[in-house]
């Protein structure tokens, strides 16, 4: 069934029960941000139920993910076996979308250029589309660079033993922009340095059987950090606040506030 975003519970009871009684089963597509927000807080604890006790991933995904968690605790031997987690959202798509500068060469021009109108066709050269990097950096609206969130860690107390799993699509130019990240935080994993070639080869292909591995991951973190709304951290800081209820650590920055320190000549990492 398609379903309006945010629906009250009036329709779920009067549109959806009926096709659910009748059918045995229901699938609800797309799924993100189905319910209203203002529902009674019996409704709410039966989402949560929904989520994060009825929904599984599928076996093959249980057992590499528990796998995964199990080696970044042992990895992370200096710090007790307590790692953090951070959702870096800085593929090519993100960083094209969001029509900020970071580089600011031909290249990158060129590159973004054309990563939108593979993405987006026109959307961004319609007459009267005003594009201004400069104010969405000032808005807070630029994805975060690998070298940004590492210095928002340094500058937070994190040393050189902090254990840290990055979870992300594919980084854009990432051998440029991860080195950076690598070098200040050398304890660094991903899902590519923490499993082999033929564990993730099943999942190759399938960008959301991937995302469910990084998932479980930051899910068991001891804190999470997110650098861009988006319903990955969002329903993640949900599971983590109804998994350790309600004593989940989260880092999310405030990027209008950031952008001021990260212009401060004098800032060091």
């Amino acid at each position: 069934m398609r379903t309006k975003a945010f629906s009250s519970q009036s329709y779920y009871l009067e549109k959806v029960l009926p096709k659910l009684l009748e059918l045995g089963a229901v699938r609800i597509a797309p799924f993100s941000n189905r319910l209203a927000n203002s529902v009674p807080s019996n409704i709410n604890a039966l989402r949560c139920l929904a989520n994060y006790e009825a929904l599984r991933f599928s076996e093959p995904i249980r057992i590499l993910a528990d796998n995964m968690v199990d080696r970044m605790i042992k990895k992370s031997a200096l710090t007790g076996g307590k790692y953090m987690s951070v959702h870096l959202r800085f593929e090519e798509d993100m960083v094209a979308f969001s029509c900020c500068i970071y580089d600011g060469d031909w290249k990158e021009n060129i590159a973004m250029e054309n990563a939108r109108e593979r993405g987006w066709r026109g959307k961004f050269r319609r007459p009267g589309r005003v594009i201004n990097p400069e104010a969405n950096r000032r808005n807070g609206r630029c994805p975060l660079a690998p070298i940004e969130v590492g210095m928002m860690l340094r500058g937070m107390g994190f040393d050189n033993t902090t254990s840290l799993y990055v979870a992300s699509g594919k980084i854009y130019n990432a051998e440029k922009y991860m080195t950076p990240l690598r070098e200040l935080f050398p304890l660094l994993q991903t899902k590519e340095t923490i499993t082999s070639p033929e564990e993730l080869a099943q999942f190759k292909g399938h960008s959301s059987r991937l995302a469910a591995l990084d998932y479980t991951v930051c899910l068991r973190s001891e804190a999470f950090v997110m650098t861009q709304g988006s319903n990955f951290p969002h329903f993640l800081m949900g599971h983590r606040r109804y998994l350790y209820g309600g004593h989940a650590k989260t880092i999310t920055p405030d990027k209008q506030k950031m952008v001021l320190l990260f212009d401060n000549p004098d800032i060091r990492v």
